[in-house]
């Protein structure tokens, strides 16, 4: 088997065949209620009445298996800072059915990609915070609450090329180094002691990926009971405990760094924890202190300080088949990809594309019908798939 290491990934698109004004910047367009509506009306697959939609990644990540859900507020709040980012800015009841339309994407992966040697299958959130600037590298083309499902094939990761050790999508600018280097054991101790039933804490080296050798040092946790736990909304809660945890963590020290007094933040959900576990560790308060020390002296490295929580959350199968949760401070990268050591490399080749595009349509399209039968959504009809069949589109230049 290749070696461990990771890997940069080539994925095929079409080009979009939407221009962007000139004078604004992609991310800034990407963000704009003018081209959401777009994405909808193109890559659209289904909505609910609470206004996730489910769509075709018109550029993903992996075209054997790719598609996403968002909370799609593009149109009624117009500011794209004041749409929600988390689970934990959703109403209840957007909560639950976030979470069954999860379930039933993730299930269906699982069904159709059965063997963990031949498929990757992974799921997960990607999240900054609104002090990035939309128009800076790394901002999600979409921002508002997401979660992107994806299967990759383990021989086309193996087969390629090693990624740079450097790319910053993988190290987070140095941020990724700081949890590693300084906060892992209290990072971790943090984590274990969250009130979990179905979520079992497992050292993070258990469960890499041989391909990748990623994640890497990661809080990590087994589901308890494997695919069927997924059924249980315990097992929601306790993902959501997961996020809650980690955002503690985050706001905690990020406030140390900003203020260099020992507050907790108003809107803590373990704000005893935080006391305990935190504040009386040395450890975190000299991780503080150095992240402190840098932003006053370096201008470049405090532009980059993301000081409300950024993250990105997992839920993957491993190479022994169970399923793992595992989450990560995202500082500079967006893709949920890299907390596995891909990197994606994304180009265009209509060609490439087309040959693919049948085959993965079809499997979207027969996902959307199984979550309509389970009342979560009604179909969205596109110029791709009229009328719930698959319609090749008509080659560039003609038409």
């Amino acid at each position: 088997m290749a070696s461990s290491a990771p890997r940069e990934v080539t994925t095929p698109h079409r080009q979009i065949p939407l221009e962007i004004p000139s004078g604004i910047a992609p991310t800034e367009f990407f963000n704009s209620p003018c081209n959401l509506r777009h994405l909808a009306r193109e890559n659209g697959l289904l909505r609910t009445p609470e206004g996730f939609l489910l769509y075709r990644k018109a550029i993903g990540h992996s075209n054997l298996f790719d598609t996403s859900i968002i909370f799609d507020t593009s149109q009624r709040i117009l500011d794209p800072m004041g749409r929600p980012v988390r689970r934990d800015q959703l109403a209840h009841d957007e909560n639950l059915v976030f979470s069954r339309m999860s379930k039933v994407v993730f299930h269906y992966m699982l069904e159709k990609y059965p063997d963990p040697a031949q498929h990757l299958v992974f799921c997960g959130e990607a999240s900054l915070d609104a002090t990035w600037p939309l128009n800076k590298t790394g901002v999600p083309s979409i921002r508002m609450i997401h979660n992107h499902f994806m299967v990759f094939e383990q021989s086309a990761i193996a087969a390629s090329p090693q990624a740079a050790e450097d790319n910053p999508n993988l190290t987070d600018s140095g941020h990724n180094g700081l949890f590693l280097n300084y906060l892992s054991e209290v990072y971790l101790r943090f984590l274990d002691v969250l009130d979990l039933e179905v979520l079992r804490p497992i050292p993070p080296d258990d469960c890499k990926l041989a391909v990748t050798g990623y994640p890497q040092g990661l809080p990590s946790w087994e589901v308890v009971g494997g695919a069927e736990t997924l059924n249980r909304g315990r097992f929601w809660h306790e993902y959501d405990m997961v996020l809650k945890g980690f955002l503690d963590f985050y706001g905690a020290l990020f406030s140390l760094v900003a203020t260099g007094t020992t507050r907790i933040p108003a809107d803590a959900a373990f704000p005893d924890r935080i006391e305990d576990i935190l504040l009386y560790s040395d450890q975190f308060h000299q991780a503080a202190r150095m992240l402190r020390l840098q932003v006053l002296e370096d201008p470049m490295f405090a532009n980059q300080i993301r000081w409300k929580p950024a993250y990105k959350q997992l839920l993957y199968r491993d190479d022994r088949g169970r399923l793992i949760v595992t989450i990560s401070q995202n500082s500079v990268g967006n893709a949920i990809t890299e907390l596995l050591g891909i990197v994606v490399k994304r180009v265009v080749d209509e060609e490439a594309y087309a040959a693919v595009e049948g085959a993965l349509v079809g499997q979207l399209l027969d996902l959307r019908n199984r979550l309509v039968r389970y009342n979560l959504g009604t179909p969205v009809s596109t110029p791709t798939w009229p009328h719930g069949r698959f319609v090749p589109p008509a080659p560039a230049g003609r038409g």
